[in-house]
């Protein structure tokens, strides 16, 4: 086994030459702590040369201090005194290599979370700034240079989803000349933007600027897309993942089918006689079928569950007869593909909210309750009535009334917001005007309209008279108490702004629901190894400065598996991720921490106790010598192997015994 590369045997090492700076961080820092004492007493300390406070550290200004520092005392360690390490330990350690110096001999002391936001006693604020900065004047002594590990990266990516940020992403790589595949679970790459009629605030048709983007993925030939097709495990680390992806079977030879539909027209089942999920469940369709007339790509697929020959073998298999490519296959068996990728974005959007949760609205009880993805079927010219707005009855409605936050907002379901239900709404009331003529009340806690004309978008319902009702509905039911409530659905509804309680008669409700994680989100974490928020969104390394890389290196997030948003950011989060996935890509490698853990193969005994430990499978154990051995690429230095070693055979660099040893000592003694 080679050792690893930052491991060397430790020499004696002559006596440090350290230099401490303390930051004011303008008066984060001052006003609790006083810097200034804290340079003096850091510069009474042994080791220490010199001690400087200054009002930004960080700033080019106090960088250039450090490195002439460095230069005209000769020092060879480092403590700053400042911020979290998370924001500029990799500012501080650039400042050291401009100089000259290894960039690991820093030590960074957290005196602003650690100390001033949580203290208001100055003198024990100090007290306390004091010890922590001897604890890491005592452990930096001990610092070893260290250098980065360097991983290469392979020029293949895989998206994971074939909505409109899968598809968008996985252009951008495909035209920057990367190979990408694109997996999708669904029969049809689109995702829920291929339900859509119209997208705000433009009312642009949906599938007039979607289609483009479809037909352009199953042309372009960086891109391989395989659609009815699942993850099941993903293994290795950045730049180097394996990925093994099963493919069910449609029944279907995609070489040879044209999409014609000769074979879902002789079908036995005359009539549709299944719920078709593009239509949200509101048309029929049979066992064998083309999603929607604009699937990418256009191959029609058997559902196994329906299809009379795959459930009990009694079938005519008329639609075999019809084929006259020979497509149909029905001895078809999944098949399951391992490939290798450098890079992941995951793409897989959104589940949206049951209804059926808040029984109070009567989805599921009244036929006339819709949700807002059966009304966008309802108004789309494709949809199951041809664009016209029809209650479950067949009749017109009159009146329509749309309940916006339904699963949003509410903390008996879900407390985010949904961020395009008020827009959606607003839409979908001027659409549902100009197909049915109706009438049109909003009823919403209050609008939420901040996006690049999203007001303006609201101001022209108000003018095209769209009414809008400030108040959260309390139930919807078809208790009549009046003869003008007779034969209608009634919203009971405070009217905030009127201050009273009104009843509304109405005869179509649109339930604005929400969205929510995927429902096998947590699954798909646990198959990538990435995080997931409480509410089970799938985890960004940081909601500001890196809001779709995650915690596990080389996988990327895009659009609404993230988080709840519109289209245009939900586009510009992939070409966010492609970007942060090309730059990986183009680079060809990646500089990882060396605070990875190492095995001295002298004293491991081979009892194995680490290798069910690791998160990340980065121990192996080498059957010749009866040793473990970690693979540096995988480690992320979680430090789980170190603390379990029976013989202390485990060390981690940056968190060495003397290292520790040290700074424990450091802060609980006095000088």
């Amino acid at each position: 086994m080679t050792p690893p590369q930052n491991h060397a045997p430790k020499a004696h090492r002559a006596e440090p030459r350290i230099g401490f700076y303390v930051c004011h961080c303008g008066s984060n820092i001052a006003d609790t702590v006083d810097c200034a004492e804290i340079a003096r007493y850091a510069a009474s300390l042994p080791g220490v040369i010199l001690a400087r406070d200054y009002k930004y550290m960080c700033s080019d200004p106090g960088q250039e201090l450090i490195q002439q520092d460095i230069r005209e005392y000769q020092l060879d360690r480092i403590v700053v005194a400042s911020c979290s390490p998370l924001l500029h330990e990799h500012t501080f350690r650039a400042a050291l290599a401009r100089a000259g110096l290894n960039p690991f001999y820093l030590q960074m002391v957290n005196i602003r979370e650690h100390v001033s936001w949580v203290h208001k006693n100055r003198e024990a604020a100090t007290a306390k700034a004091r010890d922590l900065a001897r604890a890491a004047i005592q452990r930096v002594r001990h610092h070893q240079a260290l250098q980065p590990i360097r991983v290469p990266i392979r020029a293949e990516a895989l998206v994971l989803g074939g909505g409109i940020a899968g598809i968008h992403a996985a252009l951008l790589l495909a035209e920057a000349g990367k190979r990408v595949i694109l997996v999708e679970r669904q029969p049809s790459i689109g995702g829920h933007m291929a339900q859509l009629d119209k997208t705000f605030p433009t009312l642009d048709c949906a599938a007039c600027i979607l289609t483009p983007k479809m037909s352009a993925v199953r042309a372009h030939p960086n891109i391989t897309l395989w659609t009815y097709s699942e993850v099941i495990k993903v293994e290795g680390y950045v730049g180097n993942f394996t990925v093994t992806v099963r493919r069910k079977p449609r029944y279907i030879n995609e070489a040879l089918c044209v999409g014609c539909k000769q074979c879902v027209d002789a079908c036995v089942f005359k009539d549709g006689k299944f719920p078709d999920e593009f239509n949200a469940g509101l048309s029929h369709r049979k066992p064998i079928y083309l999603p929607f007339p604009q699937a990418t790509p256009q191959v029609v697929v058997i559902d196994p569950d329906r299809c009379l020959n795959l459930k009990t073998g009694k079938c005519k298999k008329t639609c075999v007869e019809a084929c006259d490519r020979n497509a149909i296959v029905f001895d078809q068996q999944p098949e399951v593909h391992e490939v290798k990728v450098g890079t992941i974005i995951v793409a897989t959007g959104y589940d949206l909210f049951d209804p059926t949760r808040l029984p109070q609205y009567g989805y599921g009880r009244y036929p006339n309750v819709f949700t807002t993805l059966e009304a966008e079927r309802l108004v789309n010219s494709s949809g199951p009535t041809a664009g016209k707005v029809r209650l479950r009855d067949g009749r017109v409605p009159r009146s329509v009334g749309i309940i916006l936050c339904v699963g949003s907002r509410d903390h008996r379901t879900h407390p985010w917001c949904s961020r395009t239900c008020c827009m959606h709404s607003m839409k979908l009331a001027l659409l549902i005007r100009e197909h049915a003529g109706a009438e049109v009340t909003i009823f919403h806690m209050d609008i939420r309209s901040a996006g690049k004309g999203y007001e303006e978008f609201y101001d022209r319902c108000l003018r095209e008279g769209i009414q809008f009702i400030r108040g959260r509905v309390a139930e919807v039911t078809d208790w009549a108490m009046t003869a003008k409530e007779e034969g209608h659905l009634v919203v009971r509804v405070e009217d905030t702004l009127a201050g009273f309680v009104r009843r509304i008669p109405l005869d179509m409700i649109v339930l604005a629901v929400g969205m929510e994680p995927q429902r096998d989100a947590r699954e798909l974490r646990r198959i990538l190894n990435i995080s997931c928020s409480n509410e089970g969104w799938f985890l960004e390394r940081h909601p500001k400065l890196g809001p779709v890389i995650t915690f596990t290196d080389g996988i990327f997030l895009a659009g609404c598996c993230q988080g709840p948003k519109d289209i245009p950011d939900t586009v510009a989060q992939a070409g966010a991720a492609a970007a942060e996935a090309l730059a990986l890509m183009d680079r060809g490698y990646i500089e990882q921490e060396p605070n990875t853990a190492y095995i001295d193969p002298d004293h491991c005994c081979g009892c194995k106790s680490c290798l069910p430990l690791c998160p990340y499978s980065a121990i192996q154990l080498d059957e010749t010598q009866g040793r473990a051995f970690i693979n540096e690429a995988l480690c992320k230095g979680c430090g789980a192997c170190v603390a379990a070693c029976p013989s202390g055979s485990i060390q981690q660099h940056l968190f060495e015994d003397e290292q520790v040893f040290a700074e424990i000592d450091g802060v609980l003694s006095y000088a």
